[in-house]
């Protein structure tokens, strides 16, 4: 949750590789192996590996032990593919797999059998293992798949609260970072700051930036979002717009040389958030009260408690956009903003509403919901059932029984698409409307072969500082997403001149 990326890609993963940590921070790491061999994604081959090594590696001293991490690539389109990471004990090379799911325990788990599998020198069985995965079509939510030398694994379900401990990044966030920090770290990313993060440990790092994400939903983080900051990229700290970057503790301090203003840090290791801002004072009283009184009770107990807390939070703040729909006969449903503005006159909620209609998270979320209800989808998502559970949007009943009348006497395109388009449920909600308010909240929570041994060189990344004028710089160039054909066989690469270690 609070992820975005690309809706039904048609493979389960991109490319996985491995690369060798590199001597300096100027050189680039050599691709050591890769699956499917004949991947030739040239912008992805190479940024890409770069983001493997994102700390001082003259500096820094090999971690004894395996670490797990993420990186996160835009699109153009705004779209993200994530790259999963395992660095090996002394840091020597790291495997990666490249996708566009946010799977995180699952690919966790395959880079760990493939790493094993790899260290006992069994390349052909691990090029089985890529080969039946990447064959395979991506799993709906919740499907058990099972793959030969991979015990069974279960798809995510995008839609389910993230809970504890089964979900790593959650479960490191509440362990990682005090009540007050998080507190502070939730209410700097709803006023969309610029916020840095910084850790010793990647796990725990990348771990706080995405669960810190997901924290917000039903609302996304629309800006810049990099959950690793590779050393060619310090730059991006500077940059004039919102973002949220994780940087690993051995090159904060060139970081903070930058001289930035007004960035919110969380550092991550000394559990300290520093912040010019007064974001949590900002936020009405009775949700902070809510989080301070129930944050560290729920941490403490397994479950979605942590999550189902943070989206009543959420509930409570932006439930009222129900009130501000607007459904005319035959015309599409808008978003008054003057009547949401309107509601609780005088009220801490109304001021924070004044700030929030002009975030770009708010209106993205506005705008989804707009989308969803012109045509005839109907909302399936806990958000819309927490709202009325905690009778956050005082109007509901009213203004959707005006809806649904609406729908009734006007006819048009919309009529047309509620009553031939939508999912059952939404049919349900319209013919509730002759009976008056009965059923109708109960409505509001509806759901809707070849061995492949070529040597490939090593390539540099450029380093580009202009990005940061532009008004949404990418993190990437676009990455095509067509993938040509995959014959077994990993594509190996002449070894480097360094050690590597132990593979």
């Amino acid at each position: 949750m609070g992820s975005r990326a690309e809706t039904d890609p048609p493979t389960v993963f991109d490319w996985f590789f491995e690369a060798a940590c590199p001597v300096s921070l100027q050189d680039d790491p050599p691709i050591l192996r890769q699956f499917p061999p004949d991947f030739r994604d040239q912008d992805a081959m190479r940024i890409v590996p770069k983001f493997c090594f994102p700390f001082d590696v003259e500096r820094e001293p090999p971690s004894a032990a395996v670490q797990h991490f993420t990186f996160a690539l835009t699109d153009l389109g705004g779209n993200r593919r994530f790259g999963f990471c395992r660095l090996r004990a002394g840091a020597r090379s790291c495997l990666c797999i490249l996708s566009h799911l946010p799977w995180f325990e699952v690919f966790y788990k395959i880079l760990n059998t493939v790493g094993d599998l790899l260290a006992q020198d069994q390349v052909p069985e691990a090029e089985e293992l890529l080969l039946n995965l990447l064959q395979r079509p991506p799993s709906g939510p919740r499907d058990s798949v099972g793959l030969e030398l991979l015990s069974c694994f279960v798809a995510p379900d995008s839609d389910c609260l993230p809970s504890i401990p089964e979900n790593r990044n959650l479960t490191e966030l509440v362990v990682a970072m005090t009540d007050e920090n998080i507190l502070g770290l939730f209410a700097a990313l709803l006023a969309e700051r610029r916020v840095l993060l910084t850790a010793s440990k990647l796990s725990t790092l990348t771990s706080c930036v995405h669960a810190s994400c997901a924290l917000l939903y039903p609302m996304r983080w629309e800006h810049v979002l990099i959950p690793t900051l590779p050393p060619h990229l310090l730059d991006y700290c500077c940059a004039p717009m919102p973002y949220l970057i994780g940087v690993h503790a051995s090159l904060v301090e060139r970081v903070l040389d930058k001289a930035l203003e007004d960035v919110v840090v969380m550092n991550v290791d000394s559990n300290t958030l520093q912040t010019p801002f007064d974001d949590v004072q900002a936020l009405p009283p009775d949700v902070v009260s809510l989080l301070r009184l129930r944050l560290r009770k729920v941490a403490l107990s397994p479950g979605e408690g942590v999550s189902r807390l943070f989206l009543k939070a959420q509930a409570l703040l932006f439930g009222g956009y129900r009130d501000a729909l607007v459904c005319s006969p035959g015309q599409p449903v808008i978003f008054n903003e003057e009547a949401f503005l309107a509601q609780k006159p005088g009220a801490p909620l109304q001021a924070f509403h004044r700030r929030a209609v002009h975030l770009q998270l708010f209106k993205q979320f506005i705008e989804a919901r707009l989308e969803k209800l012109n045509t005839g989808q109907g909302f399936s998502d806990p958000f819309e059932q927490e709202i009325t559970c905690c009778g956050a949007s005082s109007g509901t009943l009213r203004s959707y029984q005006i809806w649904a009348d609406n729908l009734k006497k006007g006819g048009g395109a919309l009529l047309h698409s509620v009553r031939s388009k939508t999912q059952p449920a939404v049919r349900n909600m319209y013919r509730s409307a002759k009976s008056g308010l009965k059923g109708v909240q109960s409505l509001l929570m509806y759901k809707d072969g070849d061995s492949g041994l070529q040597r490939v060189g090593s390539l540099r990344v450029p380093h580009h500082p202009n990005h940061l004028r532009q008004k949404r710089p990418p993190v990437t160039q676009h990455f095509r997403q067509s993938l040509p054909g995959h014959p077994s066989g990993f594509q190996m690469a002449k070894e480097p001149s360094g050690p590597v270690g132990d593979r």
